[in-house]
């Protein structure tokens, strides 16, 4: 099950701690001292730089997952790693946003949601800063008695957040595996596969290669359903399958819009029905921010969102990467 919100606050940078080399975290209340909503393990906010007037095409909004404790209602935590060659929210958090300073943030919304499985493992995979959406399932599970594991690998030790945390939560029990690269420790994903034959659930997340590899493993051993996963960096695809420009029919406006080649359907919508609203926010399939409905046509996911099953039933499309595979489709917006 998904959980969205697309309300918008503004919340104080009530605290900044530097996590690991690389990571800062900041810890986002309301001005008014106030509990802020609910959220599940699993979910994100978005952080938005920009001012409103900004043309939407243009605003810098990046997408952080919550990674504090989902029972304390005061405070939102998020992690932050620094990636200078990447598209500069991550450089502003590290370099301008400082406590006392209020951020716009949207949400939470939640497309990697977390269910405790009774009587079986629940095993956890992180990559990096893939760690942030798992730390939250981690003291879910062991805060309900589960059992559970986690496989967590990095460049150094140094580089991995909230070690200290996870080894406090394990208890000295080894539940909780680090594979620092720079120490030659290498995490085995065939293992973790054969290991995962009790047919607990295995929630990951990380690099674009560990996730693919433990895919290409899950399938091959015929329990593709069990590994669930969520991706912070966008799929690569090919042409589309359907090259040729097609009619977006917009049913509650009525608007009729054409996708041209080379142009997504978000931004033939922003083009040609401007009074059709659609919230966006990465514009490249990772966030779910710009789902809408589909009432007719055939699509083609080109999204790091959505499940196998849930593109196969196709009641959904991400709008910012996702095409049309006929001439024609229809959406609820």
């Amino acid at each position: 099950m998904s959980y969205f919100s697309d309300v918008e606050r503004d919340l104080v940078v009530a605290a900044r701690t530097v996590l690991a080399d690389g990571i800062v975290a900041l810890d986002l209340v309301a001005h008014n001292g106030r509990d802020l909503p609910a959220w599940q393990p699993g979910s994100h906010v978005d952080l938005i730089f920009s001012d409103a007037r900004v043309p939407a095409a243009e605003r810098v909004e990046r997408q952080y997952s919550l990674c504090g404790d989902a029972a304390d209602r005061s405070t939102w935590r998020v992690a932050v790693l620094r990636e200078d060659e990447g598209r500069g929210g991550s450089v502003r958090v590290h370099e301008e946003v400082q406590v006392g300073q209020r951020l716009r943030v949207r949400g939470p919304r939640n497309h990697f949601a977390y269910e405790i499985v009774p009587a079986v493992t629940h095993r956890f995979v992180a990559g990096g800063i893939g760690i942030t959406p798992l730390l939250g399932m981690v003291r879910a599970a062991a805060r309900a008695g589960a059992e559970w594991t986690l496989d967590y690998a990095g460049r150094s030790l140094s580089t991995m957040a909230f070690v200290d945390e996870l080894r406090a939560l394990d208890g000295g029990a080894g539940r909780v595996r680090l594979y620092p690269a720079d120490s030659g420790a290498r995490l085995d994903v065939a293992g973790l596969v054969d290991a995962a034959g009790d047919g607990g659930p295995v929630y990951a997340c990380g690099p674009a290669r560990l996730i693919a590899a433990l895919e290409d493993g899950f399938e091959a051993a015929g329990r593709a359903a069990a590994l669930h996963v969520e991706r912070f960096e966008a799929i690569e695809y090919g042409e589309p399958v359907w090259p040729d420009p097609f009619e977006v029919e917009l049913a509650l406006s009525g608007d009729i819009v054409t996708v041209q080649p080379g142009q997504s359907v978000l931004e033939a919508i922003e083009e040609q029905s401007p009074t059709t609203m659609v919230l966006s926010s990465c514009r490249r399939g990772t966030c779910g921010t710009c789902e809408v409905p589909v009432l007719e046509g055939e699509i083609e996911h080109r999204d790091s969102v959505l499940t196998p099953l849930e593109r196969e039933q196709s009641a959904v499309m991400m709008v910012c990467v996702s095409r049309a595979a006929c001439p024609r489709i229809v959406l609820d917006a």
